[in-house]
């Protein structure tokens, strides 16, 4: 009988030490992430400690139990005043053990951020910051700072210039310096492909003033055949000391992008950004212009034309003249389609 109790303790103490060994591993190894997520993609705020991503984890829905993962966070010691920043994807169905190891990597996963039918830094803070962690304010303070914009060699009028259109792959919590260093970059980059730089050289132009025309042209026309000859235009202007007389600078100086028709009233508009009443390029670009437009600007049809204005209609073409005689006869025509189609 005594021999028995023994055996039966000892099975006992048997399964009770199995079923404990099965809850840890159960708790470490078992799944604690469910298997189908609202969201894939876990953010951690740039000094989030361990107390704060618990709750985010959980009010997210990215935990089944909580506790569990608090215990392995324990255990893994991963219980710390700062976390690994960024934009984590999160599988469904994986354990406490290996979330805490994702999250613990640092591995994120990066965001496609593109940006291109920019009009101004305002517009582009609200573009990029849908992708980013850095908000809208924070980016205008950056590219509206002087001493900073000096130091990189751009300022207000000309931080623009310093975005090329394109899609890049950026990680969430990219800093703002961090964003910057990497524009820079990839603006050298751009300029030095395609012997840009010394097509600008050639030009007589530096890169943010190819950058501005390229702007201009870019709001002149829909045509892509066109951009070549309308830069050719200005470009034959500008070396003839002829102030350029480009309506979309009188509509970026007032700032009313609904002005559909630009009238006397608006030409007197004081802005150093008006063409019609200075001499040579704006101060900085009126929006950020396609890749296309600044290789039209870099490469531009070599012809007499000073002068182009819309045709009627709709299509986005223009009409264009060497003399002033001629460009009164296509701006009459134009005048009177616009008054039949009642556009004021």
């Amino acid at each position: 009988m005594k021999r028995f109790s023994i055996v039966f303790i000892f099975l006992a103490l048997i399964l009770a030490g199995s079923a404990i060994s099965w809850r840890y591993y159960h708790i470490i190894y078992g799944k604690n992430v469910p298997t189908l997520l609202d969201e894939e993609h876990l953010f951690i705020p740039t000094g989030t400690n361990y107390d704060t991503l618990l709750h985010i984890l959980d009010k997210e829905g990215f935990l089944i139990d909580k506790h569990s993962f608090d215990k392995v966070a324990a255990w893994m010691k991963f219980k710390k005043d700062y976390m690994p920043p960024g934009r984590f994807r999160i599988i469904g169905g994986w354990s406490n053990r290996q979330l805490i190891q994702h999250l613990r990597s640092g591995n994120q996963d990066p965001v496609a951020v593109t940006f291109n039918n920019v009009r101004n830094v305002e517009d582009l803070a609200g573009k990029i910051s849908d992708y980013i962690e850095p908000d809208s304010f924070e980016f205008i303070n950056y590219l509206t700072n002087e001493p900073f914009l000096r130091s990189i060699g751009y300022s207000k009028e000309t931080a623009l210039c310093l975005f090329i259109p394109n899609t890049y792959e950026l990680y969430w919590n990219t800093s703002m310096e961090s964003l910057i260093h990497r524009m820079k970059i990839e603006n050298e980059k751009f300029w030095a492909q395609n012997n840009r730089t010394a097509k600008a050289d050639a030009l007589g132009l530096s890169k943010n003033e190819i950058y501005t025309l390229a702007s201009i042209v870019e709001k002149e026309t829909l045509v892509s055949s066109e951009k070549r000859r309308i830069a050719g235009v200005y470009l034959n202007r500008l070396s003839r000391g002829i102030r350029l007389q480009a309506d979309p600078t009188v509509v970026f100086a007032i700032g009313d992008f609904t002005i559909r028709r630009v009238l006397n009233k608006h030409l007197e508009f004081d802005s150093p950004f008006n063409t019609y009443l200075y001499t040579g390029l704006p101060p900085g670009p009126i929006c950020m212009p396609e890749i296309e437009t600044i290789d039209a600007v870099l490469t531009p049809e070599k012809h007499n034309y000073l002068y182009f204005c819309a045709e009627p209609g709709y299509a986005g073409a223009h009409a264009f003249a060497e003399t002033l005689v001629g460009h009164l006869q296509n701006a009459r025509k134009y005048q009177r389609w616009l008054n039949q189609q009642n556009i004021k």
